[in-house]
């Protein structure tokens, strides 16, 4: 295999300003997402689970095949769209393996839009 060469020199200002800059969006996209993650937040998942039911990130763990990954997207559909304090769309949807199959798989969160109503 060919080594493909490069003019990029990473120990220029320019280079780590750019870093640093990727690094600071990269981290603020990881808090944003663990925030979405954490639905409609604690008082509805504890109200969700108290019925008996599993919160949608649980309920694709057990569909998905032992030890394979979920990829999930979209994580920022909807992100401040609403004028509520709505994370996203309440959608959880991305590609998992079930049964050795690739399949798409869509989990709606209650937590979130369901709560909506009685917020």
């Amino acid at each position: 295999m060919p080594i493909l060469h490069t003019k990029i020199n990473a120990r220029t200002d320019e280079f780590r300003a750019k870093a640093d800059a990727m690094s600071a969006a990269v981290d603020d996209l990881k808090a944003k997402i663990a925030t979405i993650q954490q639905g409609g937040g604690a008082d509805y998942q504890t109200r969700h689970l108290a019925r008996g039911k599993l919160l949608p990130r649980e309920r694709i763990n057990r569909l998905i095949d032992d030890g394979s990954p979920f990829l999930e997207l979209s994580q920022l559909a909807a992100y401040k769209v609403y004028d509520e304090d709505v994370p996203a769309a309440g959608l959880i949807a991305g590609v998992g393996r079930v049964s050795g199959i690739e399949c798409m798989i869509i989990a709606n969160d209650a937590t979130v839009k369901g709560a909506l109503t009685t917020r």
